[in-house]
């Protein structure tokens, strides 16, 4: 098998294999969280860390106005060529998700496979919030998924594997965390990814960096954004009719954070 250098993201058809699977059960959610918890109705859409767009081309076909961003140009070039194949503007811009501006609110966003981790220190985290509570309107919403690092309970899930399928593209993927350091706040994670072709087979290697949030770490970061409040929170089975309380024990959570009506200091 061929071992290729560089990271996933750069290869977007892949990345897509990889995550784009089981899009159904996040848009599902997505769409009935915007109607349950936003005040007025959401017509427009707007993805930090938007990657290949795996839900933004869909929201599109579903009658929204859409937007990304991303800072990997590749998935970019990649998600509005999506969007343009599907007759939809090319609304998808390279930039940083802590720093940022849209030329007009939109009435909600989402981020729901955990890129908001890839921000390394509290000064970005702050800035991303910043940058998104001025591209969301009062009463709008983004919806903000992440992995916790659980203080209480034995059963952590540090490593996992699936398989995705689509046409004549196969993959097997593996992700493992081999390194956690709570003081520093920074987990390093391993991801194999195996891609089978027609014609061959290759492997890429990829380590994942991300910062840990414990529940409370999380609350406290909400807490001081006061453009923000927590309008519910759930698990990842993407079950609106099943919010769940953030404890101590909680791993995987996805924060409903509607806008308030503070407005916005840039720092």
């Amino acid at each position: 098998m061929e071992q290729l250098s560089g990271t996933l993201y750069d290869h977007p058809v892949w990345y897509d294999l990889v995550f784009g699977s089981d899009w159904k059960a996040e848009f599902d959610f997505l769409s009935a969280c915007f109607r349950e918890f936003a005040r007025g109705k959401v017509k427009s859409l707007f993805e930090p860390a938007c990657g290949t767009g795996r839900l933004l081309y869909r929201f599109a076909k579903a009658g929204y106005k859409v937007a990304g961003l991303d800072l990997n140009p590749f998935a970019v070039d990649f998600c509005n060529h999506r969007l343009q194949k599907h007759q939809f503007p090319e609304t998808v811009f390279v930039g940083d998700m802590a720093n940022f501006t849209l030329s007009k609110p939109v009435d909600a966003a989402f981020n729901t496979i955990n890129s908001f981790r890839h921000l390394q220190t509290e000064r970005q985290a702050r800035g991303h919030l910043r940058s998104m509570a001025a591209a969301v309107r009062p009463g709008g919403l983004y919806l903000l998924g992440l992995h916790l690092t659980p203080t209480e309970g034995d059963d952590i899930c540090d490593e996992e594997s699936w398989s995705s399928r689509r046409g004549n593209l196969a993959a097997t993927s593996h992700l493992k965390t081999f390194g956690l350091d709570l003081d520093d706040r920074i987990e390093r994670c391993r991801m194999e990814v195996n891609v089978y072709t027609p014609t061959k087979s290759v492997r890429i290697i990829d380590e994942l960096v991300f910062r840990t949030y414990t529940a409370d770490q999380m609350r406290l970061l909400l807490k001081s954004q006061k453009q923000w409040e927590v309008a519910a929170t759930f698990d990842f089975s993407y079950n609106v009719r099943l919010p769940v309380e953030v404890d101590a024990e909680t791993q995987d959570v996805v924060y409903v954070l509607r806008r308030t009506a503070e407005p916005v200091k840039r720092a």
